[in-house]
């Protein structure tokens, strides 16, 4: 079997939510999109059949993708989590020494990752080399344009 996936309770609702989205509204109004196109006559020169047909495909590949994720989840909630290092779901602050900026990021699975809302993965490089550090503690990241000095000013799990 697969190994499961560590995902926030967010992020599980998130796919949960799209996953009835597609099971409910998007599959039957593909089928309708199929019969309606299926009544205008020859098939083989149906641009509206072929599009139809594409879009059903895409649509069952992602409840079935949509399905597996979920299926081997390993749901996690960060708020019942005690512990000062970092781990998954925690929610980092730190202070870019380079740049002297603060940043924060929450550690997430892979599926939720998303830099723009501050979002990172837990097997991304920054997610990695954060895990099993504490607060007031420095860390040195790898990344493509060198190493980065980060200083842990506060660890949440909200």
């Amino acid at each position: 079997m697969d190994e499961s996936v560590p995902m926030t309770t967010e992020g599980h609702q998130r796919l949960q939510e799209e996953l009835k989205q597609l099971v409910r509204f998007e599959r039957p109004k593909v089928v309708q999109d199929i019969a309606e196109a299926r009544s205008h006559g020859d098939l083989s020169e149906n641009a509206e059949y072929d599009a139809a047909k594409d879009r059903q495909g895409f649509v069952e590949g992602r409840i079935k993708e949509l399905n597996h994720k979920i299926a081997v989840a390993q749901v996690i909630d960060p708020t019942s989590i005690k512990t000062d290092k970092i781990v998954f779901g925690a929610k980092v602050t730190m202070f870019d020494i380079d740049i002297e900026k603060e940043v924060t990021y929450q550690i997430v699975g892979v599926d939720e990752a998303d830099i723009k809302v501050g979002k990172i993965s837990i097997s991304s490089p920054v997610g990695r080399a954060l895990v099993g550090h504490r607060v007031d503690e420095e860390v040195n990241i790898t990344v493509p344009s060198g190493v980065k000095v980060y200083e842990i000013t506060n660890i949440e799990y909200s």
